[in-house]
């Protein structure tokens, strides 16, 4: 079974701004799924720079350590 945690590995090597391709890698989700939540409001935020959309990291690790609040107890 793939685990579904974030790659830590990139960590280290990313810049302070990510591509939505670079957060989909790290999350294990396509991209279009970072679109549809995007759309509905409920990803990790999302800033347009010119007419390109760029994730900050900082903002997607805490988007991802608050939906640990969500995780069922095994």
């Amino acid at each position: 079974m793939p685990s579904l945690s974030p790659r830590p590995a990139h960590t280290n090597r990313r810049g302070p701004l990510a591509t939505p391709a670079e957060v989909a890698e790290y999350l294990g989700v396509p991209v279009k799924t970072l679109y549809q939540w995007k759309y509905r409001g409920i990803g990790p935020n999302v800033h347009k720079v010119g007419r390109h959309l760029r994730y900050r990291w900082a903002e997607v690790d805490a988007w991802l350590n608050a939906q640990a609040a969500y995780d069922l107890a095994v």
